[in-house]
């Protein structure tokens, strides 16, 4: 990926910049104090990804993206800011941002949304470059095939967020070991076993194995928690928001949702009680159902 950066405190600058090299999530291929020394060298460079301060002198962030948009710009946009208001956040949803990073930087917080926006991107560049294929030619009839149970996993975890996190991999590989063996849907066994079965698609010496049993249970804690996060920051824009809506009644406690939510309002850590096993019987419960 390829990231433009615009604000005026240069410490902040040079620690984004620090974060994307060390991280190796792309290039940043240059660097301005406001949106009006911005927008000249954006339009020139196109970058994949601007990441933009909301609070600017000259040109604010909101306003330095409408130009761009009104001047062709076709990049994304992720929004830095220290200010948390329910109004402001909206605007710049509206504005056309994919994410925002909250002031002050967290290391772990940047490479956590640049690295999903990244995926995000690379999916959305993939699809537009099949539709532009599919449309070179004359196609009489297309079978549609019946999604794979992996293919709907990915699509649930996609909704929350968390289909580019680490841990993914290992819930995929959780709910395909309990369909192989066929479990019911309740009570599921203990998640020390099925951490242990998939441990073993990877490891073969017990050692190997205890410590991948580990790994996979603080993998998959982290990647819930991101769920947790991303819903809680989809509730603050919009309370009726539809993966909001849907997916925090069903996979989560509200009481922690909604203590997520006021962690982030008011600019705190973000902790959460993570319920592991109603997390994964409810997506097994899940995708049995769709894939019957």
């Amino acid at each position: 990926m390829r990231y433009f950066i615009v604000d005026d405190d240069r410490a902040s600058r040079v620690m984004l910049s620090a974060i994307i090299n060390d991280c190796e999530l792309g290039t940043v291929i240059g660097e301005a104090v406001d949106g009006a020394e911005a927008i000249p060298q954006i339009l020139m460079m196109h970058p994949d990804f601007v990441l933009i301060d909301l609070l600017m002198p000259n040109l604010d962030g909101i306003e330095t993206i409408e130009r761009l948009h009104q001047n062709g710009f076709k990049g994304l946009f992720i929004m830095l800011s220290q200010v948390v208001n329910k109004d402001m956040v909206a605007e710049s949803y509206a504005k056309g941002i994919e994410f925002f990073i909250h002031k002050p930087i967290n290391k772990v917080e940047v490479q956590m949304v640049l690295q999903r926006t990244a995926e995000q991107f690379r999916l959305k560049s993939s699809l537009q470059i099949i539709r532009q294929s599919l449309n070179n030619f004359e196609v009489p009839e297309i079978e549609h095939s019946k999604k794979t149970t992996r293919e709907h996993i990915q699509s649930i975890l996609n909704d929350m967020g968390i289909v580019a996190e680490v841990g993914s991999e290992e819930i995929i590989n959780i709910i395909e070991q309990l369909l192989i063996e066929k479990h019911k849907i309740a009570p599921l066994p203990p998640l020390k076993e099925v951490y242990e079965k998939v441990a073993m698609l990877t490891k073969t010496t017990p050692d190997d194995i205890a410590k991948e049993i580990k790994a996979i249970e603080q993998r998959v804690r982290r990647t819930i928690l991101a769920a947790m996060i991303n819903l809680a920051n989809l509730g603050i824009v919009d309370y009726t928001n539809a993966e909001f809506e849907y997916y925090t009644p069903r996979y989560f406690d509200l009481t922690d949702i909604r203590y997520l939510m006021q962690q982030i309002e008011n600019n705190d850590q973000r902790k959460a009680k993570v319920n592991i096993k109603k997390f994964i019987q409810v997506l097994y419960s899940e995708i049995i159902s769709k894939v019957n």
